[in-house]
């Protein structure tokens, strides 16, 4: 076994252990189980490591047809010029713009991922069809689709494949991404949500922000039996995310026809919060009101302890106002992610596929946002000036008044209340260190 080889073995067994451990004491305290995530992120984030997750899945596949050593095993050149004897003999460049259109990140990020990737792209053939194509080949055919939203023949065209092969690699690429790689989605234990907090409170001066909440709607084309029509249909997709825009939660195949406080109320998101499984840690008092950790919806949810929703009819210059402007500010972020993911082209239009594909679609582009994120690659993400408001759609989705009239709407009041006093200080106190940099 060559060094390569030992090295993505002994990386895979010490990956699993982790791993297991998290399985094995599901109920030890949180704050250890938290402190496990960093490591385990960083082993299988390293490129020598890149296998390390193969072992972990119980694989449903059938395993690869066995093809001759001469045909799998890559010579040196492939090896130390990967990028050049894949995708640039398709015409694929290295320059930076034309490489970031065609698939959303810069070369190294493509390198990095395709590394990463490569044992489990690499190893789940159909039985009887070797595709004999390297990481980068699979890699590039997935993004491609995910990227502008290209049919499958003109892929197939694009990279000198068959339209059955490229079918196969977007399915692999997701597959891999949801199964494999759906941690690069997840909430955040306690020490983390106090730095995205912290981050809140710089913003807008609101203490115990822990994310922002939204709700969008992506459009699907349904085809009937006969295949002799096509209606559209749609899917709710509901996220929470940081400052940054790094997405913590993801709730995506629920019809689109639900209202936003429904989707919340379907999700595990909600049942977790609601059983302190979630923004669980002790209160901090505000204007002698102690505020639990929570975060922030737009109108379409109801008002709930942990859960701030905008005034209603705020009077001008009232502490409301003050509070509905910090919202506003703080609602961006999600905005932005929103805007990010809808600039996927395969989710830029009505995406040509049955639901639990488009689901599937969703999904990867979501994992794949962050992994630029954490990669501080910022080609995914929607940066342009223009108006966020235009991903709002909170006014095209009403709340549930059955989630709202319950006994805990007199105490999310007095939270809400509490924070309003306070950016109405902060706002103050804004205005009267710099009149031009207050939050109108």
């Amino acid at each position: 076994m060559d060094s390569q080889k030992l090295s993505a073995f002994l990386s895979s067994l010490v990956s699993q252990l982790f791993l297991l451990l998290l399985l094995l004491f599901p109920d030890s305290d949180s704050t250890q189980r938290t402190n496990l995530f960093p490591l385990i992120s960083h082993v299988i984030s390293s490129q020598q490591v890149a296998a390390s997750l193969t072992f972990l899945s119980i694989s449903r596949k059938r395993k690869r047809t066995h093809a001759s050593e001469e045909e799998l095993e890559p010579t040196h050149d492939d090896k130390s010029s990967r990028l050049g004897h894949g995708l640039s003999q398709l015409g694929f460049t290295r320059v930076p713009d034309s490489f970031r259109s065609s698939f959303k990140m810069s070369s190294s990020t493509f390198r990095w991922l395709s590394g990463l990737l490569e044992p489990l792209l690499d190893c789940r053939d159909p039985v009887g069809l070797p595709l004999n194509l390297s990481a980068d080949i699979r890699l590039g055919i997935g993004l491609f689709r995910l990227v502008n939203g290209s049919t499958y023949s003109e892929i197939a065209t694009r990279f000198e494949v068959t339209e059955s092969v490229t079918r196969f690699c977007v399915k692999q690429l997701c597959r891999v991404l949801c199964t494999n790689f759906r941690f690069w989605v997840a909430f955040p234990g306690p020490e983390e949500l106090g730095l995205i907090s912290k981050s809140f409170e710089e913003l807008t001066g609101l203490p115990n922000c822990c994310g922002v909440i939204d709700c969008t709607r992506f459009t699907i084309i349904k085809i009937d039996g006969s295949n002799s029509s096509k209606d559209e249909d749609s899917i709710a997709v509901q996220i929470v995310v940081d400052s940054s825009s790094r997405i913590l939660s993801i709730v995506a195949g629920i019809r689109g026809d639900k209202g936003d406080s429904r989707v919340l109320k379907s999700s595990t998101l909600y049942k977790d919060i609601e059983e302190k499984k979630l923004l669980n840690s002790s209160p901090i008092c505000v204007n002698g009101v102690a505020v639990d950790q929570y975060l922030i919806g737009d109108g379409g949810y109801p008002l709930l302890p942990w859960l701030m929703v905008p005034f209603v009819d705020a009077n001008p210059g009232s502490s409301e106002e003050n509070f509905n402007a910090a919202h506003n500010l703080m609602r961006v972020p999600a905005l932005k992610a929103i805007a990010s993911l809808k600039n996927w082209g395969v989710l830029s239009r009505p995406i040509d596929e049955d639901f639990k594909t488009a689901v599937a679609l969703i999904g990867a582009c979501s994992i794949l946002h962050n992994a630029l994120l954490m990669r501080e690659d910022f080609s995914g993400l929607f940066a342009e000036l223009g108006d966020y408001s235009l991903h709002d759609e909170s006014s095209q989705y009403y709340s549930d008044a059955s989630l709202e009239e319950n006994s805990t709407e007199k105490k999310a009041s007095a939270i809400r209340s509490a924070l309003a006093t306070r950016a109405r200080v902060q706002h103050d106190s804004s205005y009267h260190r710099d009149p031009s940099s207050s939050v109108q």
